[in-house]
């Protein structure tokens, strides 16, 4: 399979310990194709781990998103990597390693099946804390309802930070959707989910496992929370 059509889009703050393992991991896997890291101010030495890298790979850039002044927040973030795009297809993932990188090949080979989302969903997470489980299946439950009652797409994880699309159809929808991103929050998919009408387009899935966290600490907060509910109003 080849992989010079399709964009990794990797977001992050404060993922130094993590950043060159992961793009090592990419680039290895899948020759040729293009890594975008799109950072959003990090304090330690995430960019100027990628900038090194992107000196010795041209498929590799890094855009820093506090040299340009743009409002912080992963959505946004998430947003300006798809946007940045250029190639036919873009993988969106975190770039903590809880998201397995051999995932990538099921992804791709997915959209080459003419489905404009392929959703990664967390078929098992080892480890996770009882309150965190608790926390998310409820929000969950709350997002599935706000995407039923508006007549949203769904899938089996609306809350996944694993996914990829046909980049020209994600920047049409984005184009016709802006006011219904909330930039500061961190669900970037189910924003999108709820502005495509159920059954409107092809979507697959693919399932893996979440892996525990190696190095570097939760980005989770309250704030994100209440950006998440104010993505319910919109």
């Amino acid at each position: 399979m080849k992989y010079d059509d399709t964009t990794i889009v990797l977001p992050t703050y404060n993922e130094g310990k993590n950043i060159g393992k992961l793009i090592g991991m990419l680039l290895k896997s899948y020759p040729n194709i293009s890594v975008l890291v799109v950072d959003d101010g990090s304090k330690d030495m995430t960019r100027e781990v990628a900038r090194k890298i992107s000196r010795l790979y041209k498929n590799v850039k890094l855009f820093d998103r506090s040299e340009e002044g743009l409002e912080r927040g992963l959505t946004n973030s998430i947003v300006d990597g798809l946007l940045l795009s250029r190639t036919k297809y873009a993988i969106v993932m975190d770039a903590d390693l809880q998201h397995p990188a051999e995932k990538i090949a099921d992804i791709k080979a997915a959209l080459g099946r003419r489905n404009k989302i392929v959703v990664a969903y967390r078929a098992e997470v080892p480890g996770w804390a009882l309150f965190r489980w608790i926390v998310s299946k409820s929000l969950i439950k709350i997002a599935y309802a706000v995407l039923v009652i508006r007549g949203g797409t769904r899938c089996r994880d609306i809350f996944s930070g694993y996914f990829g699309t046909e980049t020209a159809f994600f920047k049409k929808v984005y184009l016709k959707n802006k006011q219904r991103f909330v930039g500061e929050g961190y669900k970037a998919l189910f924003d999108l989910l709820k502005c495509i009408p159920d059954g409107s387009v092809k979507i697959a899935q693919v399932p893996y496992t979440f892996h525990v966290r190696m190095a570097g600490e939760s980005k989770a907060s309250s704030k994100q929370v209440l950006a998440l509910f104010s993505s319910f109003l919109r």
